[in-house]
């Protein structure tokens, strides 16, 4: 992880210290005020878009789209979308995105679907991804019909992340409508494999891809003022250990068990030391094997979770709770004189992370909007899609598209969408800033230099 400037360190160092002491979860993340100072050029910027009554004109429409936005988002949360099964929703987003003006969207090969609204900037303008992720935490058959009870939307899902694919949908009409050019292209992008084991291959396969991508603005549940800077590395894997079994009497003392021996590996772990700060963490998190009660179990396999605000602190952790496992096999073999147990190992989760320097401007444009808004902006940190593009050096934020959401993950969750277009009035003005607005104002995203594959 790259050292913050001097005079940015003590944000960095205050949002840091929080996430250790209270974790950092995407949807009810720990924060800390910032303290960024906006450059000139920045506020310049912000001042003429804020100023044009070509943009007030499209923030009204914004608000005016509000109730028939409530219509994408009923319809879309009432698709189901499980991890690895999102093309039924990818569907009738592709449907949508092209009645709404890109008619040459797609659906990529990992199931992301994808469309270019291109900018005046013939190739000179920088390209900004917009997305939200379509899959959710819930199984198929998860009773997903929204019901509306004291002013609230309740369904699985239907804020983490639906809310956001509903935003996006909104942009896209309310631009087109207005004939608002921007000067840079966005690429709009529901994309897949955001939640448990999804690994980000959604935003993977994007970023592989496309190579010519600037920056990006994610839409996720989020507070008003907040901005995801920090991305938190996790890799998970599972363990498998495998004996010749036998009778729990006639072979006790010939035999080990793989039981026994992931017993010991998980006492192991759990002594294994980690930093406060980088904030370091494991699990392990399931476990089962066996065969029957009277019975040395011949296998036996359980799942860890490691997770670091630090890729260097992760993977000195990592070394040691694999260690751990190889010293626990070697124990138990020992302990009745064989060599017959044994464990393999295979990873099955791998976020990378890392962070966008507070004093980038795609945070200080996100914090100047935040201000013309009357928000504080509050820095957190998380695993969501922007990890991909944080470890990969592109700058990344994840924001808020309005809405006050809670029970995310639950058959509970639900969402008060009063005033939301407030939300998805403040992130889009982030993004028309990084863009910029053909007449109106610059681009500030700075282009980056293309990547090879």
């Amino acid at each position: 992880m790259p050292r913050p400037s001097r005079a940015l360190r003590p944000v960095f160092l205050a949002l840091a210290a929080l996430c250790a002491a209270q974790g950092a979860q995407a949807q009810n993340p720990p924060a800390v005020q910032a303290q960024v100072v906006v450059g000139p050029e920045v506020d310049k910027a912000y001042a003429q878009l804020m100023a044009s009554p070509r943009i007030q004109k499209l923030m009204d429409a914004v608000k005016a789209d509000h109730e028939r936005s409530i219509d994408d988002l009923k319809a879309l949360t009432e698709i189901e979308a499980p991890p690895f099964k999102e093309h039924k929703r990818a569907e009738a987003f592709l449907a949508r995105m092209k009645a709404l003006g890109l008619p040459h969207a797609k659906i990529d090969a990992e199931g992301n679907v994808v469309g270019l609204r291109k900018g005046t900037g013939t190739g000179n303008g920088p390209v900004l991804l917009v997305s939200a992720h379509l899959d959710t935490v819930f199984p198929a058959g998860t009773d997903v019909k929204v019901k509306e009870h004291e002013g609230r939307l309740h369904a699985p899902g239907i804020a983490d992340d639906t809310r956001g694919l509903a935003v996006l949908l909104s942009w896209l009409k309310v631009l087109n409508d207005n004939r608002i050019q921007t000067v840079g292209d966005l690429m709009f992008v529901a994309n897949v494999g955001e939640e448990e084991l999804g690994n980000l291959r959604g935003m993977k396969a994007i970023f592989r891809d496309h190579l010519d991508i600037d920056g990006m603005v994610g839409l996720e549940p989020s507070a008003p003022g907040s901005v995801l800077i920090l991305g938190t590395a996790s890799h998970r894997w599972e363990v498998t250990f495998q004996g010749p079994g036998g009778h729990s009497f006639g072979a006790f003392g010939q035999v080990p068990s793989a039981i026994h021996g992931m017993g010991r590996a998980i006492a192991k772990i759990a002594d294994v030391r980690t930093p406060s700060f980088p904030k370091t963490t494991f699990t392990v998190g399931t476990v089962g094997g066996g065969t029957s009660v009277n019975t040395i179990a011949p296998d036996a396999r359980m799942a860890i979770d490691i997770r670091s605000d630090d890729m260097a602190s992760l993977l000195e952790t990592e070394k040691k709770i694999l260690s751990a496992v190889d010293e626990a096999v070697a124990e138990e073999n020992k302990r009745w004189n064989v060599s017959t147990l044994s464990a393999s190992v295979k990873l099955i989760g791998d976020r990378p992370g890392g962070r966008t320097p507070p004093d980038s401007v795609i945070v200080e444009a996100a914090v100047r909007s935040n201000a013309a808004f009357g928000h504080r902006t509050l820095l957190r940190g998380g695993s969501t899609d922007a990890n991909v593009p944080i470890s990969l050096g592109i700058p990344a934020i994840i924001i808020g598209g309005g809405g006050k959401a809670s029970g995310f993950h639950s058959l509970s969750e639900s969402i008060d969408m009063t005033d939301a277009w407030k939300g998805a009035q403040n992130s889009l003005a982030t993004v028309l800033g990084l863009v910029g607005v053909q007449g109106v104002s610059p681009a500030l995203l700075p282009k980056r230099a293309v990547r090879t594959k």
